[in-house]
């Protein structure tokens, strides 16, 4: 046979209010970060990628070098680079600090033996040191139109670009062609190589995206830079490139170069929305944490029934799973009404070597269990307690009709 359910009965109800507050806070949480990451995506996408429409990508810059019948090659990896450079080609690396030493290594050899052009997008100490020797980056600037300043013919039939972003500084030795000033410093050099060729370095990559290539003179730079040969190899370094892993392994500054490189490649949005998400658990756990200290008593502006009292407290208990203290105040209660009746005076009601002696001889039945009964350890489950309550209601009934 069942047993009814009580009002403290752990119902659906029940156990819906205690959870719809935690799902909502976790649907809005994943929704803000589904929502963020469609937005974050839009962003990165395809960013430098020839073959992406998206407003970071370089699909529009592309199709302008193919109707002006200059041939336009994506390479992912070292090999296909050094394959496809010669005199007659032109090699955009999208991220050459991304490359590894021996990849730098091997690029550089290429650009000396080569006798095309090479454009780097924003290089700076990471990669220039072996790709640009006699040229160092100072801090960065923001991306704005800049005028030339140079008598660099391509940059003069430009005229206004957007460019910003790394800012050089050229050795008194080195021949170059400096551009695109931003505080007294280039954000455009060009190189000339010793078989012929020449290297660019673009201080942002900004003129080449799809959502930028209309402003200012982006275009005609652009297609100036990338399409001065006939053929152009748009290197997008790849992390599946077998040329990524460093021959040796053993050099601890090495692997973490490596580590700060592959740090590098996750996208900020997610560092900023795993904050976001810490934040939003530490104000939860604020939320939801117990308030500690001792209850506060208050005249009350009404009478309130006693049952109410009760019953009210009891909620209290329940929903903050202490039956440890519920159990403690039935014991308590119930032995100070049982002193008087046994002749044990207040002070010693809450003593079992004083209490339990009286009320052994008071009662006529077996007394075994009496420690066990107001003296025992808490009640592990909801059941237990209100045998517990039951119990120690008998307990006192049978000590007054004794």
């Amino acid at each position: 046979m069942t047993s009814a359910g009580t009002s403290l009965s752990r119902g659906p109800a029940h156990v819906w209010s205690r959870v719809r507050g935690v799902l909502l806070a976790l649907a809005l949480l994943i929704i803000a970060g589904v929502v963020l990451a469609l937005m974050r995506s839009g962003e990165q996408h395809g960013r430098l990628d020839p073959r992406s429409a998206d407003p970071n990508g370089s699909r529009a810059i592309a199709e302008l070098l193919k109707e002006r019948g200059v041939s336009v090659r994506v390479a992912t990896t070292l090999d296909e680079v050094t394959t496809a450079a010669g005199p007659d080609s032109t090699v955009l690396v999208t991220a050459p600090d991304l490359l590894s030493d021996d990849q730098q290594t091997v690029l550089r050899g290429t650009i000396d033996m080569s006798g095309g052009r090479t454009v780097l997008l924003a290089a700076d100490a990471a990669s220039l040191d072996a790709l640009a020797p006699g040229v160092t980056a100072d801090f960065p600037a923001t991306v704005r139109a800049l005028q030339p300043g140079c008598a660099l013919p391509e940059a003069r039939r430009a005229g206004a670009v957007s460019l910003g972003g790394e800012r050089y500084v050229i050795a008194g030795s080195a021949s170059a062609d400096a551009c695109y000033f931003r505080d007294g410093l280039p954000t455009l050099v060009r190189l000339k190589n010793s078989a012929g060729g020449d290297t660019v370095l673009l201080g942002a990559a900004d003129l080449l995206f799809n959502a930028r290539l209309a402003d200012e003179g982006n275009a005609s730079l652009a297609l100036q830079l990338l399409g001065s040969r006939g053929h152009l190899v748009w290197y997008l370094p790849s992390l599946t490139d077998p040329s990524a892993a460093d021959g040796d392994g053993s050099d601890g500054g090495d692997r973490a170069e490596e580590e700060a490189d592959f740090l590098s490649l996750i996208p900020s949005g997610w560092l900023w929305g795993t904050l976001q998400l810490a934040v939003a658990a530490v104000l939860a756990a604020i939320w939801r944490a117990r308030r500690l200290g001792p209850l506060v008593t208050e005249r009350l502006p009404v009478a309130i029934r006693a049952s109410e009292a009760t019953e009210g407290r009891a909620r209290l208990y329940f929903r903050a799973d202490a039956r440890d203290r519920a159990a403690a105040v039935l014991r308590s209660a119930t032995r100070a009404r049982l002193a008087p009746l046994v002749g044990v005076p207040s002070r010693e009601a809450h003593s079992p070597d004083v209490l339990l002696p009286a009320l052994s001889a008071r009662l006529t039945g077996d007394a075994g269990g009496l420690r066990d009964l107001l003296f025992g350890p808490a009640p592990s489950r909801d059941a237990a307690l209100v045998l517990l309550a039951d119990q120690l209601d008998a307990l006192e009934r049978e000590v007054r009709t004794s």
